[in-house]
């Protein structure tokens, strides 16, 4: 998955509005985030990669670009 790819599934299916430079952005500092949607991208992400997500890992990622790496390593 790139991360245009991996923005657009932000984009869509979690409903926040990204592209591929927000993913280094903080949690912070992206419109609409909250910690729901880290649980949203952690069901989201292993339904649609097929790849074992760590939750812990997932809750200590301070943005987009780390649960990137989570899912591509």
């Amino acid at each position: 998955m790139t991360r245009t790819e991996f923005a657009r599934l932000v984009r869509d299916d979690i409903g926040i509005d990204v592209d591929a430079d927000d993913l280094d952005r903080s949690f912070d500092e992206l419109a609409g985030w909250d910690s729901v949607h880290l649980l949203a991208m952690a069901v989201t992400l292993e339904r649609t990669t097929g790849a074992t997500i760590d939750l812990p890992d997932v809750l200590q990622a301070r943005n987009l670009a780390s649960i990137y790496e989570l899912v591509n390593r």
